[in-house]
């Protein structure tokens, strides 16, 4: 694969490799035509824009916004900047790369976001990335849809998404789906779930009855349970029983929960020898894969391999070790230049960012839908003797849109 970005033409390659150094372009649609369906092109800059107000990446004839919490309370500016950190690495491993970032602050506030959006769009933004959190997300959707400028978000909260407000990030959705199918395929048909009473509960709560639907199983029990270890100890006495109908177990408690539950899990008879442990990719935790009751679970992940290496090259640019979402950045100014470079006017069009074929990142495959959700291209791993492995591959392509 060549190291300087370029459009090749075999018909049959159509997905955009953005991952690894030069963020290499290996292949897009067939020819030089680019992707089919093209909407509206992206309108030409006016001559009138505001000139930039704020902090600058890149010197491209292409402006793109960039608003992240830098200033925001709590670890909200650890993750804003490095955020960033990444967004300038992105640009200076993309050769020639024709973009402008404008950096703008939100503080981590749905006001702030506005305003960034809004003086964006002013200096002439084509499409904003950013910002992280929910409602700022939903804040910054609506300057951006009355503009007609489509947002690459990093929210993971799969309901402030909507057409034209792209999330690029790690719903857990997606985690449960990719589990599920795995353990079905292997034979499991009877799914009990013991999930938190916690907004991320509720949301894989649904991914998994939902799941388990498509797959033709049967979902055997569900209990909950709140933050204390009275309320866990009931639930997982409460599930004991049940699970002699059930040959799955969907466990996603993160590494603050999963010690103390499965110690209770055990004291009630749980065991993972007969009821095969599931989770998400929560259980991506040492801590969690060293708790012996879910020993040979299995949970759904983007593959390792392509984050050590951005970590890498990371640290070595700015002395520090990245933010776990620091690759959701590095892979949106990535596809932006992209796309800048092959796609024209055309670029940040609907069509083309929702290409079926999707793209290639540092966490792997990846696809946006027209709802503004995506689907990735995730790896099935096993919590194995306090190790965590690799059981089935991350796939290279996403196969055909489903939704």
């Amino acid at each position: 694969m060549s190291r300087q970005s370029k459009l090749l033409t075999p018909p049959s390659r159509r997905l955009i490799l953005l991952s690894g150094v030069g963020a290499a372009l290996a292949a897009c649609s067939g020819g030089t035509g680019g992707f089919p369906g093209f909407d509206s092109p992206t309108a030409p800059q006016a001559g009138g824009n505001a000139p930039p107000s704020g902090p600058t990446i890149g010197t491209g004839s292409v402006k793109v916004g960039l608003i992240l919490p830098l200033t925001a309370e709590g670890s909200g500016a650890t993750v804003g900047n490095s955020l960033k950190n990444a967004a300038e690495m992105a640009l200076a491993e993309f050769p020639g790369a024709d973009l402008t970032l404008l950096v703008k602050d939100d503080r981590g506030t749905p006001d702030g976001a506005q305003a960034a959006a809004q003086e964006a769009l002013r200096e002439g933004a084509e499409l904003i990335i950013g910002p992280l959190f929910a409602p700022s997300v939903q804040a910054v959707g609506q300057v951006a849809r009355s503009a007609g400028k489509p947002v690459i978000a990093f929210s993971s909260d799969s309901n402030v998404a909507t057409r034209g407000v792209y999330l690029l990030s790690f719903p857990p959705e997606n985690d449960v789906n990719r589990v599920i199918a795995y353990a079905s395929a292997q034979g499991r048909k009877s799914f009990a779930a013991l999930v938190p009473e916690t907004a991320y509960g509720k949301v894989v709560e649904g991914a998994f009855q939902q799941a388990v639907a498509n797959r033709g199983a049967r979902v055997a029990v569900i209990e909950r349970f709140g933050s204390d270890q009275n309320s866990m100890r009931a639930a997982a006495t409460r599930l004991a029983p049940a699970l002699q109908q059930a040959d799955a177990l969907f466990v996603p408690a993160d590494a603050a929960t999963m010690p103390t539950l499965g110690l209770l899990l055990q004291q009630a008879g749980y065991d993972p020898a007969k009821v095969k442990p599931l989770g998400t990719g929560v259980w991506n935790d040492a801590n969690v894969a060293r708790v012996p009751a879910i020993q040979g679970g299995w949970f759904a992940s983007p593959d390792t391999a392509g984050f050590n290496a951005f970590a890498a090259r990371y640290q070595k640019r700015f002395n520090s070790a990245p933010t776990r979402t620091a690759t959701l950045s590095y892979d949106a100014v990535s596809l932006a230049a992209a796309l800048a470079r092959t796609q024209g006017s055309q670029r940040f069009s609907e069509s083309v960012l929702t290409n079926a074929s999707g793209f290639a990142g540092a966490d792997g495959v990846f696809r946006f839908r027209p709802d503004g959700l995506n689907e990735r291209g995730l790896a099935v791993l096993e919590l194995r003797n306090g190790q965590i492995v690799t059981v089935n591959a991350a796939p290279r392509d996403l196969g055909p849109r489903t939704n």
